[in-house]
C-alpha cells in the first residue's frame, strides 16, 4: 500500500508564494503519473495539475496555468507543487495522488488510486 504525505501547506497572504511537497513511501510511484487536486470549503474536490511519470508532460487546470508548476524528483520519490501568485479563491486542503494506470497521463479523480491526507492552504490577509 503507497503512503503519500503532503506538506508546506500554510497562511499566506494574497499574492504570495508556497511550495507543496508530497512524499511517496513506496518507490513504485516514479512509474506513474502524480497528480493534485484540491478541495475548497463547500465544494467538490477538483483537478489542480498532473505530470507524467517522466516529468515530460504537465496539464493544469485552467485556474491555475501560468501560477502553479507541478514538479518531480523520482530520485527521491517526492512530488511538488509550486504555487505563486496566490489568491483567495486558492484557498482550500490541497491533495497529492498517484495513479496506477502505466503510461496514463490523467486528470480524472477516478484514475488515481492513491491519495494522501491533504494540506491546508488559506490565502487571506
Amino acid at each position: 500500500q503507497v503512503q503519500l504525505v503532503e506538506s508546506g501547506g500554510r497562511l499566506v497572504q494574497p499574492g504570495g508564494s508556497l511550495r507543496l511537497s508530497c512524499t511517496a513511501s513506496d518507490r513504485s510511484v516514479i512509474s506513474y503519473a502524480m497528480g493534485w487536486f484540491r478541495q475548497a470549503p463547500g465544494k467538490e474536490r477538483e483537478f489542480v495539475a498532473t505530470i507524467s511519470w517522466s516529468g515530460a508532460k504537465t496539464f493544469y487546470a485552467d485556474s491555475v496555468k501560468g501560477r502553479f508548476t507541478i514538479s518531480r524528483d523520482n530520485d527521491k520519490s517526492t512530488l511538488y507543487l509550486q504555487m505563486n501568485s496566490l489568491a483567495p479563491s486558492d484557498t482550500a486542503i490541497y491533495f497529492c495522488a498517484s495513479a496506477n494506470i502505466p503510461g496514463v497521463t490523467t486528470t480524472l479523480q477516478s484514475d488515481y488510486a492513491y491519495w494522501g491526507q491533504g494540506t491546508q492552504v488559506s490565502v487571506s490577509s
